[in-house]
């Protein structure tokens, strides 16, 4: 009974942390969003070749997310982990862009 219980916690946890992983990632894209706005209004530094950095990247991180999705779900993984994997490379690009863009020249 007690395995039981605590395998069901841990499996719970995986879909938390999912959830809080997305939520960041969606927090984070807005205000990549709004940095690069009020870049292109010119109230925020942002370097010349911004516009064009934010439509190029989207591709590959968006395959690069499919790929791993996939690869979980071949691999038989769990619902919350096939979805950390598809989370990952879009959470890292979005924390990335979030991080220069917040900097102040």
């Amino acid at each position: 009974m007690r395995n039981a219980v605590k395998e069901q916690k841990m499996y719970g946890q995986g879909y938390m942390d999912t959830t809080i992983g997305a939520m960041r990632m969606m927090m984070e894209a807005q205000a990549v969003v709004t940095y690069r706005v009020l870049g292109m209004m010119g109230f925020w530094p942002v370097a010349p070749s911004e516009n064009w950095r934010m439509t190029m990247e989207k591709g590959p991180a968006f395959a690069a997310a499919q790929q791993g999705a996939m690869a979980a779900m071949i691999a038989g993984k769990t619902p919350d982990l096939v979805a950390a994997a598809w989370l990952k490379p879009i959470g890292g690009k979005t924390r990335s862009n979030q991080r220069r863009l917040s900097k102040r020249r």
